[in-house]
């Protein structure tokens, strides 16, 4: 019996455990995290309009893991030696025939001033203080924005902030307080959200001139206060910053020779291989991949890229060349708290939808969808 180890808990990881078992091979499989449970990002966007509690989107995944028959080990990576055969742990070593890197990825928290900000997407604990903090506020300033990796553009992930948003300007206008604030978007892209699409950047920005939110674009950040966001093309005042910063690899890679893109992610291949390391795979935000600069940071990515990790590691155990690519796709709904943009990438096509009721509902059901596969 072959054993696997998967390093992670997120999307990648538990969609590489169910493919894994598709494949019907006779594995061993060995997940570590440091708890027993899968946080459902994408909906962290409904916790300050009180849509979704932390309860609705933590799930427990003792059932699942026994149902794919897979031990759990709470503990986290540190390292790698034995040409990535053991994975060094707070908790001891773990051998493997074959490792799945799938841990996600690390926000860059150098920008000074950042302790003032609010990082949306780092979980739940975070989405409940941007509800706390605008629940006791009377009025004020409200600041949101994302950056990239400097040195790896397409590391990133800014599209929920879109989506905090447009959903904190609708949340305010039914509590009839929306006169009492000012919302401004902020950004270094001089055209946000362009891994979208030409059509998506052209219809948030005229979302956000109608709503009355103002824009500070193509200006390099330099740090934030307790009270205003300063960029190189002047500050603005922010009672309240929400920021997603550029990301990075985990700070445990440090301690391998894993082979590191230029934004410190690991580099795979077009087979979700890590060079020069024999059956050592990464998926999902942990990883550096082939490909258009579009190519997005989300879930459904990293599932494909999940997927893609699986069904090659069990052909190498069957004494197959790895063949499996992914398809690059970006699928997304622009939610709003009642209403939703649909936006669809692929390198043949590129589609947006214009906002409507139904695509929330898509998204609550999509959500609801998901998530039953692993409760």
């Amino acid at each position: 019996m072959h054993r696997v180890t998967i390093v992670g808990s997120g999307f990648a990881a538990l969609t590489a455990i169910e493919t894994l078992r598709q494949t019907k091979a006779d594995l061993d499989i060995t997940v570590v995290s440091s708890k027993v449970e899968f946080i459902y990002y994408p909906g962290l966007i409904w916790v300050p309009c009180g849509l979704r509690t932390g309860d609705d989107l933590r799930i427990d995944l003792t059932r699942f893991f026994a149902r794919m028959k897979v031990k759990h080990v709470s503990t986290e990576a540190t390292g790698l030696s034995k040409d990535g055969r053991i994975l060094e742990t707070t908790g001891g070593p773990i051998e493997n025939d074959g490792l799945i890197i799938a841990s996600g990825g690390r926000f860059i928290k150098k920008l000074p001033g950042i302790e003032h900000a609010i990082t949306p997407c780092e979980g739940i604990a975070a989405a409940e203080a941007i509800r706390y903090r605008v629940q006791a506020m009377d009025g004020g300033h409200i600041a949101m924005g994302f950056a990239s990796n400097p040195n790896e553009q397409s590391s990133m992930r800014g599209g929920p902030i879109f989506e905090f948003l447009f959903g904190m300007d609708n949340q305010l206008r039914k509590e009839k307080r929306r006169d009492k604030f000012s919302l401004t978007f902020f950004t270094p892209a001089e055209r946000p959200g362009n891994r979208l699409g030409p059509k998506a950047v052209d219809g948030l920005l005229a979302e956000m001139k109608r709503r009355d939110i103002a824009t500070h674009l193509g200006h390099k950040l330099k740090g934030f206060s307790a009270s205003k966001v300063t960029t190189e093309g002047g500050e603005f005042d922010a009672d309240l910053i929400l920021f997603m910063p550029g990301m990075t690899g985990n700070s445990w890679f440090d301690n391998t020779d894993l082979p590191r893109s230029s934004g410190g992610l690991l580099q795979g291949d077009a087979n979700c291989r890590v060079a020069g390391f024999e059956r050592v795979y990464v998926a999902g935000d942990s990883g550096s991949f082939p490909g258009p600069d579009w190519m997005p940071k989300q879930a459904h990515m990293a599932d494909l890229q999940a997927r893609a990790a699986a069904r090659n590691l069990a052909a190498e155990f069957a004494g197959r060349e790895p063949r499996e690519t992914f398809k690059v796709e970006l699928i997304c709904i622009v939610d709003t708290n009642d209403s939703g943009m649909l936006v669809a990438r692929t390198e043949n096509y590129n589609l947006v939808l214009p906002s409507m009721r139904v695509f929330h509902w898509l998204k609550r059901f999509f959500e609801w969808l998901y998530l039953r596969r692993f409760r």
